[in-house]
Formats: structure tokens, C-alpha cells, sequence
């Protein structure tokens, strides 16, 4: 069900008639400056072009900073806020009562990385349809600034001292649970972050962004590399990307340097990436481990489309779940008919 107010003929409008006003939410009452805040707006900006009504998108999270993000967009939208590292069980409950909703995942390091990292794995490898987005900051910030489980090893924080562990790589996390779309960027790149969110809505399967995302007030030192100065200097992007729809299709023949490479999603919408210095392709999954280790050792922060399968069947796919939402199929359809329940009991015996 949609419902829509006649809007000013002044407003710039998208395709099912709603202004950028329409995808927003409440008031952020995140500290400012927070890259949380950041890729919200490009929620905001991607689902307003992607067309998407607000009222068939429902959104789940957790605990912690990242977890509150989600009251910040798409303030039409269903949303449920759940336990610590627990939003995957309700994303997968949620989802199979009505596949016809778009669902966002929004998590963050410590929710994903440490309580919630068994949740995350078998939801990854499940595939199930959704976009799940890990505002990775390195640090608890709503606890008042502990190491999380993504912190890198040697970092020093006031009145926590230094951190012995090496870090959890949630890409490579991703790429080891077989998702079928790894994606990481920078808070501080808006543009990349956009697109990547363009692509992700478009793909039929599990779409994993861990997106860096700087906390202002226990985790921007500048050696930190979760800050906003380490993202500028270090950042080093795989590929120009865009997100271009199926009506604008653009088909190379090759992918020298500096021309275009086509990968083709599930529905048939392309993702158009541009080769800068690396031949590097997206749907060669060693390919894309053998980087993200490459830039584990060397501390570069990769961002871009890592890794993409479109050919892999969704969570959906594999159960057959009906057109028809389960929250909405009588019962007379879901429970079996007393014939076949005493037809299966003669069965027993």
C-alpha cells in the first residue's frame, strides 16, 4: 500500500512521483561530523534515483551507533530495531514473510564483527536478497570508545591503551561466506558510496558494503586507519563505477586500460566500471581475495566493487517462496488440508 500527498510542482520529482524530501527520516542525533550521517544522505540520494517507494522497503538493525542510522532515512519505511548482532535472524524472518519488500541491513563493526559475526556469516552464505551495510568505524563509540574486533593491531586510544589483535577484514569475511556482492568504500567519498548502494539494490542475492566510516569523537587520530585523513591519503580505488540502468545498457568488447568493463546483474541492469591502473575483475573471486590480502599487508584502504556473482540463486530462489507475501496468504493455503495430514500419518505406520 502507498500512500502519497500531491507535491509541490516546484519539487524535483522521480519516476513514482516522490520528491528527495520523501526518502528522508528523523533529525540525526549522531555527533557531527559522523560518517554515519554521510551514508545516510546516500541512502537517501540512491533510493530516491533508484525509484524505490518508500512503504515496500523495510529496514533492520541492531545495536550501537550504526544500528541507529536507520531512523535517519526513509522515515516512511517499516523498520525494526533488534538485539546486539542479532539483526540478521530478523532480516531472514522478515524477509520471508513478505519477499516483495526491499530489505537494508544496517550494522555496524562491533555489531557485525563480534556478537553478530555467526549471524552474518550464515546469512551471507544463505544469500539471502538484501542490502546489508556495515558502518565500519573501528571503535564502540556509543560505549565510549573500546577497540572493536575491525580496530587495526598497534593502535593506541586514550584509556584503552594498545590494541594486540589483528583486525577482522569483514569484505574478506564476506568473500569467505560466499556473498555474492563485496563492496567496500569511504564515508568520505560520497559519490562511490552512492553508486556502490545503486548496484547493491539492483543485485538479486546478499549485497555486503563495508563502508569506513569515521567516529569524530573516539576514533578520527590521524595514524587511525578508520579516520577521515587516513581515508584521504590511503584511499585507493579499483575502478571508476557507475551505476547505469538496463535502458542505458553500454557494451565494450575489451577492457584495456583506461576503457569500460559491463558486469550484468541478475535483473538485467549493468554495473559499468572503468579500469583506472589495475586489471581487476569483479566477478573472479580469487582474484578478489588475493587483493584484499594484498591490501591487508600493504594497509591500503581498496574500495569499489570487490567482488559480484549475479548468476547465483537468491535464498528465494532455492525455497520457491510465492509471489504472494506468506504475512498475507490465508490460512486455508498455508496449513495442510486434513486428507494430506491423515495421508501422511498412514504413511507412519
Amino acid at each position: 500500500m502507498t500512500t502519497q500527498v500531491a507535491p509541490s510542482a516546484s519539487l524535483n520529482l522521480n519516476k513514482v512521483g516522490l520528491s528527495r524530501n520523501d526518502y528522508k527520516g528523523a533529525p540525526s542525533t549522531l555527533c557531527q561530523g559522523c560518517g554515519h550521517n554521510g551514508i545516510a544522505a546516500q541512502i537517501v540520494a540512491a533510493c530516491f534515483e533508484m525509484n524505490l517507494v518508500p512503504e515496500k522497503v523495510v529496514k533492520f538493525s541492531g545495536i550501537g551507533c550504526s544500528s541507529k542510522s536507520p531512523t535517519y532515512f526513509l522515515g516512511r519505511s517499516f523498520s525494526f530495531n533488534g538485539l546486539h548482532g542479532r539483526m540478521p535472524s530478523l532480516a531472514l524472518g522478515g524477509m520471508f514473510a513478505d519477499r516483495t519488500l526491499k530489505g537494508f541491513g544496517v550494522s555496524g563493526d562491533g555489531d557485525t564483527a563480534s556478537i553478530g559475526i555467526g549471524q552474518f556469516k550464515h546469512l551471507v552464505r544463505r544469500n539471502l536478497p538484501m542490502v546489508y551495510i556495515v558502518e565500519n568505524n573501528g571503535v564502540y563509540g556509543l560505549t565510549k570508545g573500546q577497540f572493536s574486533a575491525t580496530a587495526e593491531r598497534g593502535l593506541m586510544l586514550k584509556k584503552q591503551g594498545t590494541n594486540p589483535y589483528l583486525p577482522v577484514d569483514i569484505a574478506m569475511e564476506a568473500l569467505i561466506s560466499n556473498a555474492t556482492y563485496v563492496a567496500r568504500s569511504f564515508a568520505g567519498d560520497p559519490k562511490q558510496v552512492k553508486e556502490l548502494l545503486k548496484a547493491a539494490i539492483a543485485h538479486n542475492g546478499i549485497a555486503v558494503l563495508d563502508i569506513i566510516s569515521p567516529c569524530v569523537t573516539f576514533h578520527n587520530h590521524e595514524n587511525s586507519f578508520h579516520s577521515y585523513s587516513f581515508g584521504k591519503q590511503h584511499e585507493e580505488p579499483l575502478h571508476e563505477i557507475s551505476f547505469v540502468p538496463a535502458r542505458d545498457e553500454i557494451t565494450v568488447d575489451d577492457f584495456e586500460e583506461g576503457t569500460t568493463r559491463e558486469v550484468e546483474l541478475h535483473d538485467g541492469s549493468h554495473v559499468i566500471l572503468k579500469k583506472l591502473e589495475k586489471e581487476y575483475d569483479p566477478r573472479d573471486r580469487w582474484q578478489a581475495l588475493r587483493m584484499l590480502e594484498e591490501a591487508q599487508v600493504n594497509n591500503w584502504l581498496i574500495t569499489g566493487l570487490i567482488y559480484v556473482s549475479p548468476e547465483t540463486p537468491s535464498m528465494f530462489d532455492i525455497y520457491n517462496i510465492p509471489e504472494t507475501p506468506l504475512n498475507r496468504t490465508p490460512d486455508s493455503k498455508l496449513r495442510p488440508s486434513r486428507e494430506s495430514l491423515d495421508a501422511l500419518n498412514d504413511k507412519m505406520f
